[in-house]
């Protein structure tokens, strides 16, 4: 069954979600068994207020709301009164465009903030990164995990061709299986702007620590002073 989602219906999603104070896999999962999956812009567009009502009240019902906030709820699914504003804009990239960068996840909640925690983050923003520059080039909602049998493993798939995870928090086992599938997670306790912590990464890429080099497939600059003995040796 295909349940990808835009990263616009995404949006609108949440935001409807917020209106009716539910989670937005609650609201997915309800919207799914009157619009079927994959719920597209199209099928968002088409809801009406009775739908949503079926929705909510059918039996996997999550709540009984107001009229008010259902007419609301709609609008925001219909994209009315959402702006571009609410996600950054992604930065023009195709593959090969930065030699020697690599590829990082921010679990992000609201715009472009680095403010999610592993497992509950409502999507990754991801970066590629070089010594030069740095450019967003996806935006990937986690709604897709949520009725995965194992979360973590559901999430780690998302972002599987990243090398860096950048997070607010992360648990062992969650981390275990991230590092399983070749990503280094690092945690950033302070929420703040994804950008800022892109920046510090940036800066180190030229001279990286031991893991960043391993991270890079490089040989990590504090032991390259020391190669041409080994080169000695096996001469």
């Amino acid at each position: 069954m295909n349940t990808s989602i835009t990263r616009e219906a995404a949006l609108r999603i949440g935001l409807a979600a917020m209106e009716l104070k539910v989670t937005p896999r609650e609201l997915t999962l309800a919207l799914a068994e009157k619009l079927d999956l994959p719920l597209t812009e199209n099928k968002l567009a088409a809801c009406s207020v009775e739908i949503l009502r079926a929705a909510m009240d059918g039996e996997g019902g999550i709540c009984v709301a107001e009229k008010e906030d259902l007419k609301q709820a709609v609008r925001l699914l219909w994209g009315e009164g959402i702006t571009a504003s609410e996600l950054p804009r992604l930065d023009p990239y195709q593959e090969g465009d930065m030699p020697g960068s690599i590829r990082l996840a921010c679990a992000s909640n609201s715009g472009e903030m680095l403010d999610g925690h592993f497992g509950s983050c409502e999507r990754f923003l991801v970066y590629q990164v070089s010594p030069e520059e740095m450019r967003l080039v996806d935006i990937r909602s986690t709604l897709v995990a949520e009725d995965a049998e194992d979360k973590n493993v559901a999430r780690t798939e998302i972002i599987k061709d990243c090398q860096v995870l950048y997070v607010q928090s992360i648990g062992g086992p969650a981390a275990a299986k991230v590092i399983r599938a070749n990503i280094h997670p690092v945690k950033i306790p302070q929420s703040g702007l994804a950008r800022e912590s892109v920046l510090r990464l940036q800066s180190s890429l030229r001279t990286p620590p031991p893991w960043l080099a391993r991270v890079m497939g490089i040989e990590p600059p504090s032991l390259e002073r020391f190669s041409h003995f080994e080169e000695e040796e096996e001469a």
